[in-house]
């Protein structure tokens, strides 16, 4: 990591409880979760106490909140993945959010501004997979007013998380032309949060 972002980091929205070996110690465990203490000690430039205390204060703090192994989908066998953009009716919130968390193949699922409500990302066998999906289980629901899929032909990026280290100064843009923020209907700035 240069230290032009790690710089970029502190004025960028950095958690105030994190300080830079803290931000390193992430860095590190992104790329590889199932290193040694030892050698996130090695690489962070901290000793192998510190190192160990500090990891254990990001999981205790909550920043760290669980470690798992990275599968590729298609290589386990679910080679498609769609997009299911949805509509909810108004006051239909819970439910919704209630049913999405208990279906077994929803990898995730977020609620959106614009024209949709929520966005929940799929995993299947074939297409058919998908269409049964959307038209058999979210466009069943009777919180849900419509439905829209896509087929995700390439996925191009897909990082575990993002730093605030990870993001670039970028100089400042006329705010003509951007988008007018609304917020959140009554009831869904709950949802996200007992995710």
């Amino acid at each position: 990591m240069s230290s032009k972002s790690t710089e970029v980091g502190a004025s960028a929205g950095r958690n105030a409880a994190l300080d830079e070996v803290s931000y390193k110690i992430l860095t590190v465990l992104r790329d590889n979760g199932r290193i040694s203490i030892a050698a996130l000690a090695d690489l962070v430039g901290i000793s192998r106490a510190s190192a160990y205390t500090r990891v254990e204060s990001l999981v205790r703090d909550g920043v760290i909140t669980g470690f798992s192994a990275r599968v590729d989908p298609a290589k386990a066998g679910l080679s498609i993945c769609a997009l299911v953009f949805v509509t909810v009716h108004p006051q239909s919130w819970e439910p919704f959010r209630e049913k999405v968390v208990a279906m077994p193949d929803v990898e995730y699922c977020v609620i959106t501004t614009g024209e949709h409500d929520a966005m929940v990302l799929i995993r299947a066998t074939d297409v058919g997979g998908v269409h049964a999906f959307a038209t058999g289980v979210i466009a069943m629901l009777p919180e849900v007013r419509t439905v829209v899929s896509v087929v995700v032909l390439d996925e191009v990026v897909r990082k575990p998380f993002v730093l605030p280290t990870d993001i670039p100064e970028r100089p400042e843009t006329s705010r003509l032309g951007m988008t007018r923020w609304t917020p959140a209907a009554e009831g869904r700035d709950t949802m996200a949060a007992r995710g």
